[in-house]
């Protein structure tokens, strides 16, 4: 989900490039360009991964003017490259939906907070706990990352939506159609949460050093 028209109340429209600016600031600061210039082969994954994102986000529903469906993949991205580079495809990805007149130039922080910081949040939260407190099972992390995490990432992306819109709609048939919106999201959390699961499962078979949040040593070499 994301905005394509300026319905919201311009403090929100500040308050969301404000705060994408602090997250993707603090993401630079972790320096993942270090990891591209050494593995050329993650400069290509990584660019790939952009490209396709940047098109797969054309394939979308929209019923109102203002209000876009469509897959983010962001969880994905996520358990793939990690936060920092996550956050900057995103960036890119919502960068590409302006300059092709897709989304309001004056939206581009608040896409960036609901499609990229939001699902980036809480992807990393699950994998934490994952990672951390539970058993070393190549299914309990397929499962909980890939398919679950995305689906939670998924309900938290509509729901900060939704909150947006009835926080501070300017038009009042907006905040309708927000409230409306709550039957998509059944439908989009699915489709979302078996295509990173699959595409990570198949990743995690074949190449699994390219997935960065998993460790094969630890999940497959233990004896």
């Amino acid at each position: 989900m994301s905005f394509s028209e300026p319905i919201l109340a311009p403090w929100l429209l500040i308050a969301g490039g404000l705060i994408s600016l602090i997250v993707l600031a603090l993401a630079l600061l972790q320096r993942p360009w270090r990891e591209l210039l050494e593995d050329r082969g993650l400069q290509h994954r990584w660019l790939a991964a952009t490209v396709v994102a940047m098109l797969l986000w054309q394939l979308r529903a929209q019923s109102v003017d203002w209000l876009t469906l469509h897959l983010m993949f962001t969880a994905l991205l996520t358990l793939l490259f990690k936060a920092p580079l996550a956050l900057v495809t995103n960036l890119l990805v919502n960068l590409s939906l302006a300059l092709l007149g897709r989304a309001d130039w004056t939206l581009l922080g608040i896409n960036i907070v609901i499609t990229g910081v939001i699902p980036v949040v809480i992807m990393v939260l699950i994998w934490r706990l994952v990672d951390r407190y539970l058993p070393d099972n190549v299914m309990i992390f397929l499962f909980l990352c890939g398919f679950f995490g995305s689906a939670l990432a998924t309900l938290g992306t509509g729901l900060a939506g939704i909150g947006l819109v009835l926080l501070g709609a300017t038009d009042p048939e907006a905040v309708r159609l927000a409230r409306d919106y709550l039957m998509f999201l059944p439908l989009l959390m699915p489709s979302e949460a078996f295509i990173t699961g699959m595409l990570l499962s198949c990743l995690m078979i074949y190449h699994p050093d390219w997935v960065a949040t998993f460790d094969s040593h630890r999940y497959i070499d233990t004896k």
